[in-house]
């Protein structure tokens, strides 16, 4: 190789070289963006899903602390009135039969907004409790497995119960099913929970890019936040059914 040629050669390797370097910090500067990027997305959802709970935490606290002991005062003030005629004593009983459904329903939104199971009694006990609650309303029937001892901390179990609800519910109003199943399983390091409905389904890749809803995206976003994944399959006819992998 003559001289010519080798420094022909050195200059074709240096801007080779010059080349490589700077779409390798262009590739390194994306991955950094993209990252960072991840991160914030992350913090806002995480920020909102916490001003969420932190509302509803105050909500149901109004609810049970406040309301409630206000309607059974009122209960015992109507029950205490002295009245022999039959049509006041009617319209007493009638009023006070009223009260306690509306007490009921309270303590129902109550429990809904913050279970306090859950706080006490941990995922499962809370699950079931839910469940039971729900059981054959609606004319669906809720099968719930779980095998094995559950112990996440309280900020995975408050997203999962969630995930759950929001299953239940889309479920009684969209899928017309007279069926669903939950399953939660642990697997090495990962959590897997798995529901299927026996439901009308949907075209879920449709159903995503034309109109999310705000039922999908809770479901999205409360997954994504536990660094989770979930997965869905959905056909018309065919049923629906989630599986929701969350690393441990």
């Amino acid at each position: 190789m003559d001289t010519q040629e080798k420094e022909l050669y050195q200059s074709l390797l240096i801007v080779v070289s010059v080349v490589g370097i700077t779409l390798l910090y262009f590739i390194i500067t994306i991955i950094r963006y993209q990252r960072r990027s991840l991160k914030l997305h992350k913090e806002k959802i995480q920020a909102e899903i916490d001003t969420l709970e932190k509302e509803r935490r105050r909500i149901a606290s109004d609810l049970h602390d406040e309301l409630g002991p206000l309607l059974s005062a009122v209960k015992l003030q109507i029950n205490s009135l002295n009245t022999t005629d039959p049509d006041d004593e009617a319209v007493i009983s009638k009023s006070s039969t009223h009260l306690d459904s509306i007490i009921r329903k309270l303590r129902e939104i109550s429990n809904n907004l913050m279970p306090n199971t859950l706080v006490r009694k941990g995922l499962q006990k809370a699950i079931t409790e839910f469940i039971d609650n729900n059981r054959n309303v609606y004319g669906l029937e809720i099968r719930f497995i779980c095998e094995q001892e559950i112990h996440l901390n309280q900020y995975k179990e408050v997203n999962i119960y969630r995930i759950i609800q929001e299953i239940l519910h889309n479920t009684i109003k969209h899928a017309q099913a007279t069926l669903l199943i939950v399953k939660i399983v642990t697997e090495g390091n990962r959590l897997l929970l798995m529901t299927a409905d026996n439901g009308k389904g949907f075209d879920y890749f449709t159903k995503v890019k034309d109109n999310p809803g705000l039922g999908l995206r809770n479901l999205q976003s409360r997954t994504e936040v536990m660094g989770g994944e979930l997965t869905c399959h959905s056909e018309p006819g065919k049923g629906t059914t989630y599986t929701i992998e969350i690393p441990l």
